[in-house]
């Protein structure tokens, strides 16, 4: 398997502590939304930032502190609802974030040079809490590593139930504004309650909803394809590519004049076809890609601004293996630009009633999962030191993310993690397309 360089090791001078909000706050239960509690979002959000410059821990701890009397939820315990079975909620008890510090004896350009593809060893970089299941982590743990030369690496361990990508930089951004300029009014206040997105009564569901399936027992031990077991089950290698703004513009180009599309489509249905060709899957199957849309302003009312729980759904595009391979890029980019139409407000409601089943689940089967990080100005956070050298995902998994490229702000860096037999094919296919016009640039994809 190939080997990736590691990170040395953390040295931990304190045992981490609980960081308080600062003062008193409303101690109630925060129902959760059947968005917001949904069995594939239980895990948090591990996100990695590295500073050329650290701030004071004393500074960081006490602007922490103050920002969780505004996003006090998360300075609480998630827990099993008393009324409703296999529901969630948030006990808002005050009892504080887990905060870390250490030292790891590398500098800032040491861990640039090693960041060109995740690995396992990134994890020394966040603190376990010792948990026996889900729900006994805290909703937040950070991890503060100063580093040799000055610089630090932050990481945040946010949990996905409590906040969407878009609360969870909303948060950072809350932090980060609160260390830099303590004195400012929020420039986004939060708004807690999730009622806005509850079921309706009775539940009216109108809509096939493909990205969803019953979790029901299988028939005479009859066994379906499961794409995702099976990529579970063999080692995985990450996939770091960085497409530039010239190569997005030359993917958009292979559809137009018949059809424009967004940067995001393109790619998408871009890697999707790249994925299903590099797995070689049978022509026959039915092959799905579930990405996240953000329904804020799709609603009816609108999603206030300041709603930091998930307010997003996945789109879904399905079509056989071989139509989506055999096809030109226009039929998967078609495809996606259906799957973000259909999610109306009428659409979006029947998903949230479909969700009082508590035996549906998403369907990832057989599909591939993207996560849209790259416009959620995630690589803007500055607690006063300047913005970030490198900002990204703590580790790389089969969930597929587009995450932002500091210094660019329409590039987008593509990584997955694939069966390492299939690695090298992967890449081939994501650039091939791409050839000489993009730039002329024969290391298409490597990342900056």
């Amino acid at each position: 398997m190939l080997k990736l360089p590691e990170l040395p090791d953390c040295f931990y001078q304190n045992q981490p502590s609980l960081i308080c909000p600062s003062s008193p706050t409303p101690k109630h239960s925060l129902y959760l939304s059947n968005l917001d509690d949904q069995k594939f979002l239980r895990f948090s959000i591990k996100y990695l930032y590295l500073f050329k410059k650290s701030i004071s821990l004393d500074i960081l701890k006490y602007s922490l502190s103050n920002v969780l009397v505004h996003y006090y939820p998360l300075a609480g315990r998630l827990r099993a609802s008393t009324e409703v079975d296999q529901k969630l909620e948030i006990d808002c008890n005050g009892e504080g974030a887990v905060f870390a510090e250490a030292f790891m004896d590398i500098t800032a350009e040491g861990f640039l040079e090693l960041s060109k593809k995740p690995n396992k060893s990134w994890r020394k970089l966040m603190y376990k809490v010792e948990a026996q299941s889900f729900l006994d982590i805290p909703p937040l743990v950070i991890q503060v590593t100063n580093l040799r030369c000055g610089g630090m690496i932050m990481c945040t361990a946010i949990n996905h139930c409590v906040c969407d990508g878009i609360g969870t930089s909303q948060f950072l951004h809350a932090w980060a504004q609160i260390t830099a300029k303590p004195n400012l009014d929020l420039a986004i206040a939060p708004l807690h309650t999730r009622h806005v997105l509850k079921p309706r009564n009775p539940s009216e569901i109108t809509f096939t909803h493909p990205e969803y399936v019953r979790n029901t027992p299988r028939e005479n031990g009859h066994l379906d394809i499961d794409i995702n077991h099976y990529l579970q089950s063999q080692p995985l290698v990450p996939s770091s590519l960085t497409f530039t703004t010239s190569h997005i513009i030359h993917l958009k180009r292979q559809c137009v004049p018949s059809l424009k599309c967004t940067a995001f489509e393109a790619l998408a249905s871009h890697t999707w076809r790249s994925w299903v060709r590099a797995l070689d899957l049978s022509p026959s199957l039915n092959v799905k890609l579930l990405f996240s849309v953000n329904v804020r302003k799709r609603l009816i009312p609108e999603i206030p601004q300041g709603y930091y729980g998930n307010g997003f759904v996945l789109g879904c595009a399905q079509t056989s293996a071989k139509d989506l391979v055999a096809s030109n890029m226009c039929h998967g980019v078609k495809l996606v630009q259906q799957a973000k139409s259909s999610l109306t407000d009428d659409y979006v409601r029947s998903m949230i009633d479909l969700l009082e089943d508590k035996s549906v689940k998403t369907d990832l089967s057989t599909s591939l999962v993207i996560s849209q990080w790259s416009k959620l100005g995630l690589e803007d956070v500055d607690f006063g030191e300047g913005k970030p050298l490198h900002m990204g995902p703590l580790s790389s998994d089969i969930y597929c993310l587009f995450l932002p490229v500091i210094g660019d702000s329409e590039a987008v860096r593509v990584q997955v993690s694939v069966p390492e037999s299939v690695h090298e094919k992967f890449e081939y296919y994501m650039k091939e397309c791409l050839g000489k016009e993009a730039n002329g640039d024969a290391n298409i994809g490597y990342i900056i």
